[in-house]
């Protein structure tokens, strides 16, 4: 299982893996205060890797944010997906921060913080291609709160994409969501967005499920209306909360409760609804 390292660098600690330097009188003080954090970095705008081989996004500078206020120093390392939650299992690092939403399935491996973003799965297609106009597109469904309407939206949603290739990240939440609501459909599954996009544009499959926050980013780095929402939105279910959380080694309750106060610190001030502006031009922050 192979671990990639990166560095964090703020200004004043140049050449360090390391930041955090404001002490929250709020967080207690028996957890380890050097922590590794397991992300991803192939998420944009969550976490992607710029050309000189740095990391940055909404959860690179989340996780500065909540490090500095926990008094703490951490250092990232990048972890394929579908090996991210197998490595804090066997303690390759202490936390998981990568656009991670709660599952029946992860809780019972893992354990999570409080949230810190909500947004739902929706659906990417070719702007040239025949799924642009999907029934309820833009529309919300729960399939917790609302299962009949929820379930009438994906019998439309199934006919429509018969003999259609659908793409999903593996190990992700909408991989789970495919598996779940759309037998019988052709699901191809991939390690990273980037790549979805990618088969998006040269026709290999027709349409991607994803978390909604991602598809401005592929938008934007494919040719001007290449690629477009459609469809309708889903939370619930197999998919969870629809929040991002942090996962932790399920014994690790002062981590946890470290992570979960810095959390609401970063909520009430509003220091999390500007980072949430700035990448992802809207607020899908928590409000506490």
């Amino acid at each position: 299982m192979a671990v990639r390292a990166t560095c964090l660098l703020l200004p004043v600690l140049s050449g360090a893996c390391l930041f955090g330097t404001f002490k929250a009188s709020a967080v207690a003080e028996d957890f380890p205060h050097h922590i590794t954090i397991g992300a991803e970095g192939t998420y944009p705008p969550w976490a992607f890797a710029k050309p000189d081989g740095s990391y940055a996004g909404y959860e690179m500078d989340l996780v500065k944010v909540l490090c500095e206020r926990m008094h703490a120093t951490c250092r990232v390392v990048t972890q394929d997906w579908n090996g991210l939650i197998p490595g804090l299992r066997v303690g390759q690092y202490d936390a998981i921060i990568a656009s991670m939403g709660v599952t029946d399935e992860r809780r019972k491996v893992v354990s999570f913080s409080h949230p810190y973003t909500r947004a739902p799965n929706g659906f990417l297609t070719s702007g040239t291609g025949s799924l642009t106009r999907l029934a309820h597109t833009g529309v919300p469904f729960d399939l917790t709160r609302g299962p009949q309407e929820a379930q009438a939206a994906l019998a439309e949603l199934k006919t429509a994409l018969a003999g259609k290739v659908i793409g999903v990240q593996t190990g992700s939440t909408a991989a789970g969501f495919a598996d779940a609501y759309l037998q019988g459909l052709k699901i191809m599954e991939y390690p990273s967005l980037d790549q979805l996009g990618l088969e998006l544009i040269a026709g290999r499959i027709d349409i991607a499920i994803a978390n909604v926050t991602t598809f401005e980013t592929m938008m934007e780095a494919a040719p001007q209306g290449a690629l477009v929402m459609t469809g309708p939105t889903f939370s619930g279910g197999v998919l969870g909360s629809n929040t991002t959380n942090i996962a932790f080694r399920p014994d690790d309750d002062a981590l946890r409760n470290a992570f979960d106060a810095a959390q609401t610190s970063v909520n009430r001030d509003g220091t999390n609804q500007k980072l949430s502006e700035k990448w992802f031009g809207t607020d899908i922050s928590i409000h506490e």
